[in-house]
C-alpha cells in the first residue's frame, strides 16, 4: 500500500483546496521519504488526523476528538473563514495490489459546517477517478483487511505516543490492542464468542418451553449485567481520569503554596522562635568571650614583646648555667693544680698544666657563651611563670577565634531565618493558599472514595457475571438432554479449552519473534551495543523487560530519555516488522528529547529504512539543517515541504521545500 496524494479543503487551518504529494516513486528513482516541516501549531498534527480520518470515518482515533460526538468533531475541523455553504472535504489517493493487480482508490469524505445526521458524505472512486466503486457501503470491512484500525497505531504515529510508551511501564491500551491484532489474539476471542453463541443456540433448541424460558430469563439477566459492566467500567475510566486530573491540581495548590510563601507562613512561629535561640546562643558566646578578655587576652596586644622577653630569659639563663659551669671548672683545676705542686712533678710541668687548664676553660666559655650580657636578670621561677603566661594567652587566642568564627555561623543562620520570614506569605494570603490546598485535598478525597466505589462495583458486577455464566452452564448440564446438541456444546468446551492452549502457544511464538526483532531494531538504533543482551516481553502485560550479558536485569530508569524513546520506537519498528504487513509509515514530532548521537541513529538508520514509504512531520529542531542535509546526501528524500502558518489569518499554506 501506498499513498500518492492527500487534498486539503477547508479543513482545519488549511483554507481553498490545497493538494499535497505523496508518492515516494519519482521519475528518477525510489525514494520512501516525504519531509514536511512546520513549527509547533502549524498544522502537523492535523495531516495526521485527515489520513486517519480519510480511512476510518467516525472510528478515527484522532488527536482532537476528546469526547466529542463525531459531527460536533466534523464541524471542529471545518475552517474558520469559509462561509456557511461551503464543502470542507478530505481526499486520499492510495494505491494497493490485489489478486496480483495494482489498484488506486480515492477516498473522499465531505461535510458542511453543520454536517446533516453528523455524519460525512463517503465516496470511492476507481480507476483513475473515472468510475464509482461500489465500496462505499463495505468500506469499513475492506480497510481493516488492507490496515485495520488497531494496527494503524503501528504505522501512523506521533511523538506523544512515544514518549507515553517509553515512559509507562506496560504499553498503553492503544498500543495493547496493536499488539493483539498483530498476533491474531482477536481471531481467537472472536470464535471464542462465536463458539458460545452457537452453544447458547444449541441451548435453545434442546430445551421445552419451560427450559427456554429459563434459559432467555437467565440470557436476560446476563445481557443486562454485561451492558451495566460496561456502562460502570466507562464511567470507572471517567472517574479515574478525572482522579488523576484532581491529584494534578492538588499538586500544583500545594506548589504555589509552597513556591509563594505559605509553609513558611505556616512555619513563622517556629521560625521565629529558631531566631531567639540563634540570639541567646550568640550572648552565650559573646559572655564567654567577655571571660577571656577580663583573663589574659589583652596581653594578646604585646604578644611580640612577650616572645623577646622569654627568648631573652632563655638567653640569659643559658648564660647563667655557662658560669656555674666554669666556675665549677675553675674549682676543679685548682684542686688538680694542688695536688701536682704536693706530688713530684717539677714547677714547670706544673706551670704548663696551669696555662693549658686555663686556656682550656677560656675557650669553653668563649664558644659557649656568645651573648650579650644579662639585663634582664629573671631567675627561673619567673621565666616559668612566663613560659606558662604566654601557653595560656596562646589557648585563650585559639578560644576567641573560635568563638568569633561560632557568632559569625550563627549571625549567617539568623539572616537566613531572617530571609525566610520575610518570603513568608502574608496572612490573608496564606489563608487563600491553605484553603486552596484543604478544597484540592477534599475534591482528591471525594473523588477517591468515588473511584473505590465503582471500583468495587465494577468487581461485584464481574463477579454476577461470573455467576449467570456459571448458572447459564449449571442449567444446560443438568436440564438439556439430548444428546446430539449436549455433544456439541460438550465439544464446543473442548475447543474452547484448546483454543486457550492455541492462544496462549501463538502469543508465545509470535512474542519470541516480537522479542528478537525488537532487539535488533534497539541495538540498531542504540550507539551502545553492549547496553542489553536480550529482551524479554510479558505475555499478558506486554510490557518490556531488558538483561545484559550476564543475563542481570537492566532497569528502564538506568536508561537516559533519549534511550527510553529509542526503546519505544525500536518497539512500534519491530511490530510493525513482524505484521508482514506493507504498510506506509507516518510519524509526527518523531525526535522528542533525543541528544546529537541517537537523534544522528534515528535519521541516518530508521527513518529511511522504517518503510517503502516514510512521511515525517518535524519541526525547525527535530529535523534541523543537519539531520535535513544528511537524508539529501543520502537520497532518501523524494518530495519536501513547509507548513506556513499565518498567526494574523490563523491560516496555513503548504509550500514545496523545507526549512532550509
Amino acid at each position: 500500500m501506498i499513498f500518492l496524494e492527500l487534498v486539503l479543503q477547508n479543513f482545519g487551518p488549511y483554507a481553498g483546496r490545497q493538494i499535497i504529494n505523496l508518492n515516494p516513486n519519482t521519475d528518477e528513482d525510489s525514494r520512501p521519504i516525504i519531509l514536511l516541516g512546520g513549527m509547533n501549531g502549524g498544522g502537523k498534527t492535523t495531516l495526521m488526523d485527515a489520513i486517519r480520518l480519510t480511512l476510518y470515518g467516525q472510528r478515527a482515533q484522532c488527536s482532537t476528538r476528546g469526547s466529542l460526538s463525531y459531527g460536533d468533531f466534523l464541524s471542529q475541523c471545518v475552517n474558520s473563514k469559509i462561509k456557511p455553504n461551503e464543502d470542507t472535504r478530505i481526499e486520499l489517493l492510495f494505491e494497493n495490489i490485489e489478486n496480483n493487480k495494482l489498484v488506486r482508490y480515492r477516498i473522499v469524505r465531505s461535510w458542511k459546517k453543520d454536517p446533516k445526521d453528523g455524519k460525512d458524505n463517503l465516496g470511492i472512486l476507481e480507476k483513475n477517478d473515472e468510475w464509482p466503486s461500489g465500496l462505499v457501503e463495505t468500506w469499513d470491512n475492506y480497510i481493516e483487511n488492507i490496515l485495520p484500525l488497531g494496527i494503524s497505531n503501528l504505522f501512523l504515529f506521533d511523538g506523544e505516543q512515544v514518549k507515553e510508551l517509553a515512559e509507562q511501564e506496560t504499553p498503553p491500551p492503544i498500543v495493547v490492542e496493536a499488539i493483539r491484532g498483530l498476533l491474531g489474539l482477536e481471531l481467537a476471542d472472536r470464535l471464542a464468542v462465536d463458539l458460545e453463541i452457537l452453544v447458547n443456540r444449541k441451548r435453545k433448541e434442546s430445551a421445552n418451553t419451560q427450559d427456554l424460558a429459563n434459559l432467555e430469563e437467565i440470557e436476560t439477566r446476563l445481557t443486562q449485567q454485561q451492558a451495566d459492566y460496561q456502562a460502570t467500567d466507562e464511567k470507572f475510566k471517567t472517574i479515574e481520569n478525572q482522579l488523576k486530573e484532581l491529584e494534578n491540581q492538588q499538586r500544583e495548590a500545594f506548589d504555589k503554596f509552597i513556591s509563594e510563601g505559605g509553609k513558611i507562613a505556616a512555619e513563622r512561629n517556629q521560625l521565629e522562635l529558631q531566631q531567639e535561640a540563634k540570639a541567646v546562643e550568640i550572648e552565650q558566646v559573646r559572655q564567654s568571650m567577655s571571660e577571656l578578655a577580663a583573663d589574659v587576652l589583652p596581653l594578646a596586644l604585646i604578644s611580640n614583646l612577650l616572645a623577646q622577653v622569654q627568648t631573652q630569659g632563655e638567653k640569659e639563663f643559658h648564660h647563667q648555667q655557662v658560669q656555674l659551669a666554669r666556675d665549677l671548672l675553675i674549682e676543679r683545676d685548682q684542686r688538680l693544680l694542688t695536688w701536682l705542686n704536693q706530688s713530684e712533678i717539677s714547677s714547670t710541668e706544673v706551670d704548663k698544666i696551669q696555662s693549658f687548664l686555663t686556656q682550656d676553660v677560656d675557650s669553653l666559655y668563649a664558644k659557649f657563651l656568645q651573648t650579650e650580657a644579662p639585663w634582664l636578670l629573671a631567675d627561673e621561677e619567673t621565666l616559668s611563670q612566663l613560659d606558662n603566661l604566654i601557653y595560656h594567652l596562646r589557648n585563650s587566642q585559639i578560644s576567641a577565634q573560635q568563638q568569633l568564627a561560632i557568632i559569625k555561623n550563627k549571625e549567617e543562620e539568623i539572616i537566613t531565618l531572617e530571609r525566610q520570614v520575610q518570603t513568608a506569605a502574608a496572612p490573608e494570603d496564606y489563608q487563600k493558599l491553605r484553603d486552596a490546598v484543604e478544597e484540592a485535598q477534599n475534591q482528591v478525597a471525594e473523588a477517591r472514595a468515588n473511584y473505590e466505589t465503582t471500583r468495587r462495583h465494577l468487581a461485584e458486577l464481574e463477579t454476577n457475571i461470573a455467576k449467570s455464566k456459571k448458572e447459564l452452564s449449571t442449567y444446560t448440564v443438568e436440564n438439556i438432554k439430548q444428546k446430539n446438541n449436549e455433544h456439541i456444546i460438550n465439544s464446543a468446551a473442548k475447543v474452547q479449552e484448546t483454543l486457550k492452549i492455541f492462544r496462549d502457544r501463538l502469543t508465545l511464538r509470535k512474542l519470541n519473534k516480537l522479542e528478537e526483532e525488537v532487539k535488533n531494531c534497539f541495538l540498531y538504533l542504540l550507539h551502545k551495543s553492549d547496553l542489553v543482551h536480550r529482551i524479554a516481553i510479558d505475555t499478558k502485560t506486554f510490557s518490556l523487560s531488558l538483561y545484559d550479558l550476564n543475563g542481570k536485569p537492566v532497569p528502564k530508569h538506568r536508561l537516559s530519555a533519549g534511550e527510553k524513546q529509542l526503546l519505544a520506537i525500536a518497539f512500534l519498528w519491530g511490530l510493525a516488522k513482524v505484521s508482514g504487513r506493507r504498510l506506509p509509515v507516518a510519524i509526527d514530532t518523531p525526535l522528542g528529547r533525543l541528544d546529537s548521537s541517537h537523534r544522528s541513529n534515528l535519521v541516518e538508520r530508521y527513518f529511511p529504512a522504517a518503510s517503502h514509504q516514510v512521511i515525517l512531520l518535524s519541526t525547525d529542531t527535530e529535523i534541523g539543517k543537519t539531520e535535513v542535509e544528511k537524508l539529501r546526501e543520502n537520497e532518501a528524500i523524494a518530495h519536501e515541504y513547509l507548513l506556513e502558518y499565518n498567526s494574523s489569518t490563523r491560516q496555513t499554506t503548504i509550500q514545496t521545500g523545507y526549512f532550509w
